[in-house]
Order: structure tokens, then C-alpha cells, then sequence
């Protein structure tokens, strides 16, 4: 039995996601995979910091997490690390690095993983930034130190549309890709087909978790941009900068444009998109009035979709959730298992 140790940066929902999948289903995977993960050590700025090289009892931490002193009440070692002491010092065969994202600088996420990879460390993160802005540094780190990157969750939570569109299709020569990659601005245009105003619609969303109390990053095309990026790179090998992706967001879309699109046999959709145009791939990201018939119009509420227009197959769709504290999990669970033991996965 592989024993994998992880270190986690970050507790919140996504961590707590994926400790809930290794506590429900432990068993299973050693089963399986012949692998057991044990989280070692844990760095949150909100929850404390935690050690215990045996690894810490997985439901105790569940438990711990939404109690008074959170995970300072375990038993184990509390070092008064922040997440760069912890990577320096914790005994992880792979980061877990789950921080909040920033499209300006990738920091401190960036940071993190360089220097986890700087120390032998397997990095997997769903954080955006790093991703979108330095992968090319971090993978050369990677390659150097003979290490990976796992970067599903970055895209379409556990929903495996990098997996797919690298290995299965790559041959099948990929023309144009094109994708919902934001639940929120998805589910805002859904209700205000239901006749909501854009404020209405926002606002609901907000109340129901989908949108935050700055929603600018969704609704302005922010995040959906970050997620083409990630795409032109590594599905297409295009290295395309945020500042070179076309972005216009949803705010501008009136009720009266819905209702009109809906008359029509249309529906409007923000569509993160690469296609390729005076040879090379061109990357936008704006509110699209598609035909009923098209794949991606049949996607509602807060649900994501990518649609690969390849040579061989035709297009390819492929549609599940964007977010979640499960889904999320999940994808740092399968890059996970990608590692140590690729035949597992294919």
C-alpha cells in the first residue's frame, strides 16, 4: 500500500469537499488504487494551522471545521504557520493548494506551488490564477524536478474537460472550441428568461450562493476569460495572455433582448471561445445569441458545458458542473490518482 502525503493550503469548502470523498470512500481507494492519502499538515489563514505526520483522523477534521477553534482544536502539533512556512517545513509528497484566486498577479497561489515544487512536491491546485498567467514556469519546474501539475479543477470543477480534450481527443484535430465556463452568468440569463431584470436575476443569484457580493468577475467575463486561457494552453498548446482575449461581459443584456432572442427561436449565452482565424487561435469571450438547436443553448442555470469542433468526430459537448464542494473535490481527487497511478485513470 502507497501511502501519499498532503499537505493542504486552505480549509474551506473545496478542502472540506474533497477530505468528505476521502473519508467516505478511503477504503474504497486503497482497494482500487493500492494508494491511501493522508493529510499531514493543513495552513488556513482563517482556521489555524495543523501537523500530524500520521495524519489526521479525517472525520474529526470535518467535524472540527465548523466547530468554535476549528482545526486548533485537533489533537496534533499547531504550529503558528502561514502557508509558506507549512510547504517549507510539513513532511508532503504533494501540495493541495486550494487558496483564493487572483487574475492580476496568480499571487500568493504562485508562489506556493514554485516553492512546493522547489521541494519535491506534486502540486495540484483548481486556482485559477497561477494557471491562467505563469503555467508555463511552473511546468518547467515540474518537468526539471520530474514532477506534475495537476490543474483539473482550474476549468470545469470535477467535470474532466481538460483530461478529455488533451488525451482523448488531441488527435482529432481540435478546430474551435466553445463553452459556457460560468455557472453564474449561465443561471442569471436562465432566470431572465423566466422574466426577471438583470437585477432581479443577479440578486437572486447572490442569494443563493451562485454570485458574490462583487459579482464583477462573473458577470464581466473575468473568470470565463481565465478559463480560455487555460484551454488555449492546454488543450491547444497556444499560449494566449488574458490582455489578448476578448472580453465583454453580461451586464448589458436587457430582459427586452431575452425575450426578443426567445421569439426568435434563440438564447442568449456567455461564451468563453477559441477559434481559428488568420492562422492562429483567437480567443473571446462575450454574450452570444444562439440557435435553440445548438448544444450549448440547451444548458441551464448554474450548469458549465464545453463543445470541442474537431476534424474527426465533429462536435464533441460535454456538459456538468462548473463549481461545488464535491465536484471540486473531486477533480483534486483525480488528479490525484492521475499521479500515482496513471493505469488507473487511462
Amino acid at each position: 500500500m502507497q501511502e501519499i502525503r498532503l499537505a493542504l493550503v486552505g480549509f474551506g469548502n473545496v478542502a472540506q469537499g474533497f477530505t468528505q470523498i476521502l473519508a467516505e470512500h478511503e477504503e474504497e481507494y486503497a482497494r482500487k488504487f493500492d494508494l491511501r492519502f493522508l493529510i499531514v499538515a493543513i495552513a488556513d489563514p482563517v482556521r489555524g494551522s495543523l501537523l500530524d505526520p500520521d495524519g489526521v483522523d479525517l472525520g474529526a477534521l470535518l467535524q472540527a471545521s465548523s466547530q468554535p477553534g476549528g482545526i486548533n482544536s485537533l489533537p496534533g502539533e499547531h504550529p503558528d504557520w502561514d502557508a509558506l512556512q507549512m510547504i517549507q517545513s510539513a513532511p508532503a509528497d504533494a501540495l493541495v493548494e486550494l487558496s483564493f484566486t487572483n487574475l492580476t498577479t496568480g499571487e500568493p497561489a504562485t508562489t506556493y506551488l514554485t516553492e512546493a515544487l522547489r521541494r519535491n512536491m506534486n502540486v495540484i491546485t483548481t486556482n485559477k490564477g497561477p494557471i491562467a498567467l505563469h503555467y508555463d514556469q511552473l511546468a518547467a519546474l515540474a518537468r526539471l524536478q520530474d514532477l506534475h501539475i495537476g490543474v483539473e479543477g482550474t476549468v470545469m470543477s470535477g467535470t474532466p474537460v481538460l483530461r478529455v480534450g488533451r488525451r482523448l481527443l488531441s488527435n482529432a484535430g481540435i478546430e474551435r472550441i466553445q463553452g459556457i465556463l460560468n455557472g453564474t452568468t449561465n443561471f442569471i440569463l436562465t432566470q431572465m428568461e423566466t422574466g426577471q431584470s438583470y437585477t432581479q436575476a443577479l440578486q437572486q443569484a447572490q442569494a443563493m450562493g451562485y454570485a458574490e457580493a462583487d459579482p464583477a468577475g462573473d458577470v464581466e467575463g473575468f473568470d470565463a476569460a481565465a478559463k480560455v486561457a487555460i484551454l488555449a494552453r492546454l488543450v491547444l498548446g497556444e499560449n494566449l495572455p488574458l490582455a489578448q482575449i476578448e472580453r465583454t461581459g453580461i451586464t448589458a443584456i436587457t430582459l427586452e433582448q431575452v425575450q426578443a432572442a426567445a421569439a426568435a427561436g434563440n438564447r442568449w449565452k456567455l461564451i468563453g471561445s477559441l477559434s481559428y482565424e488568420n492562422g492562429k487561435f483567437k480567443g473571446r469571450v462575450r454574450p452570444e445569441c444562439l440557435p435553440i438547436s445548438h448544444p450549448l443553448a440547451q444548458v441551464s442555470g448554474a450548469t458549465n458545458a464545453i463543445c470541442y469542433s474537431t476534424h474527426l468526430l465533429g462536435d464533441v459537448t460535454i456538459i456538468g458542473p462548473g463549481a461545488g464542494r464535491l465536484q471540486t473535490g473531486y477533480a483534486v481527487l483525480q488528479d490525484l490518482i492521475a499521479f500515482y497511478c496513471p493505469e488507473c485513470i487511462g
